[in-house]
């Protein structure tokens, strides 16, 4: 006698209730792209390895299970397969999906017996949504890369340290680059979807993104200002050359503050706020070019006043002057802010593997929806929903 078939997962809602995903994704750029898709109603099959992605053995642990992947991996469908053996199942998941997305090193599809020509061949219509390194061509596409390596030719690590600094220039703290390629990847997968079904194009097509490129495109007027005359931007710290005040600053209680003081109105706004009135109309500061011009002493007296306050006083006093201004979060900061919890940026989560938890909330929000309908169901089991997929959506 056969096993009755699990469990539908429970309804979707969003406006991409009915898109069919599969995602072939490991470790971080892939799973965010499918992420965010699921978070917006889409139906999002994961393919796992025998044994799950990788990624479950990264972070804190609860009981054996990543704390991490309930994030990761909600509103998923968990499938486990061996590719190279289990081939043809992935080409039948292949063949009822509208997009694909990957992100094995370039060739490895192909070298599965799973490259473009052959899922075009059995799902004309099929978009492939590809996340790389270095991208699909180009004399580094062989290379590999993690996000780290992203961020470092990319551009964005030579610019995150001080200047004339021996310490390396850290890293943000995130896998920036492979968050930056699933958002780019999910915007290209998305075009070629309108155009295939609403501007009439008809077939699937080969979404090429990469980690370098996702950092790079990040670089604002710097390709511009080097054609001009060669000039290289260099590190500055907290600040930014072209604005002026905007840095981050100590306080008393050993917290910092940032501040953005740009425009002439809010720092003549600014300069009454911090007990220095005759600053608002000092030459030296007349507008945000001088301003620039001058800033290492500009940032020495605003400092002066933040260490003489708590960040939260110095904060207060600002925003009464109506200075955008915020003292450095950290995830506490974040959990335990009424802001964040009003929007349902932080929200409250049940997950049958770790018991109650915190998840971020939609990044996207349409027509005051609320948060809580964005988590159908937290990151499962590797191959939860194996049986269900196989029997019930592929009728195996």
């Amino acid at each position: 006698m056969t096993e009755p078939p699990s469990p539908a997962p429970p309804p979707r809602t969003g406006p991409l209730v009915g898109l069919k995903i599969l995602e072939l994704g490991h470790y971080i750029a892939a799973p965010f792209c499918t992420r965010l898709l699921a978070d917006l109603g889409a139906e999002v099959v994961k393919v796992e390895p025998p044994g799950g992605d990788p990624i479950r053995g990264w972070g804190a642990q609860k009981d054996g299970h990543a704390v991490w992947f309930s994030v990761h991996g909600r509103n998923k469908l968990s499938v486990t397969l061996d590719l190279k053996r289990q081939r043809d199942l992935a080409l039948r998941l292949a063949a009822r999906a509208d997009a694909l997305v990957e992100n094995f090193r370039p060739g490895q599809l192909e070298r599965l017996g799973l490259g473009p020509d052959v899922l075009h061949a059995a799902n004309p219509r099929l978009v492939i949504a590809r996340i790389s390194g270095y991208g699909q061509d180009g004399p580094y596409r062989d290379k590999p890369a993690f996000g780290a390596i992203g961020e470092a030719i990319g551009g964005i690590r030579h610019l995150t340290g001080h200047r004339d600094s021996a310490l390396p220039p850290p890293r943000c703290g995130i896998s920036l680059s492979d968050d930056l390629a699933g958002m780019h990847a999910a915007i290209g997968l998305l075009a070629c979807l309108w155009q295939r079904d609403a501007a009439g194009g008809g077939r699937g097509r080969i979404v090429d993104v990469n980690l370098v490129d996702s950092v790079f495109g990040l670089m604002e007027g710097m390709l511009p200002e080097y054609a001009l005359d060669g000039r290289i931007r260099q590190p500055t710290g907290a600040g930014i050359p072209t604005a002026a005040p905007t840095n981050t600053y100590p306080c008393a209680d050993g917290r910092w503050i940032c501040i953005a003081g740009n425009s002439d109105l809010i720092f003549r706004r600014m300069m009454p706020a911090i007990g220095r009135p005759e600053l608002a109309e000092d030459p030296r500061f007349a507008s945000n070019l001088l301003r620039c011009a001058n800033v290492a002493e500009l940032d020495a007296i605003i400092a002066d006043w933040t260490r003489t306050r708590l960040a939260r006083e110095a904060e207060a006093v600002l925003e009464a002057a109506d200075v955008p201004c915020s003292r450095l979060y950290d995830i506490e900061d974040c959990v335990n802010d009424p802001h964040f919890r009003a929007r349902g940026a932080v929200m409250d989560v049940e997950d049958p593997l770790i018991g109650r938890t915190l998840h971020p909330g939609p990044i996207v929000r349409l027509d005051g929806e609320a948060p809580e309908s964005v988590v159908g169901w937290t990151g499962p089991p590797a191959g939860a929903h194996t049986q269900y997929v196989l029997e019930t959506l592929l009728g195996a």
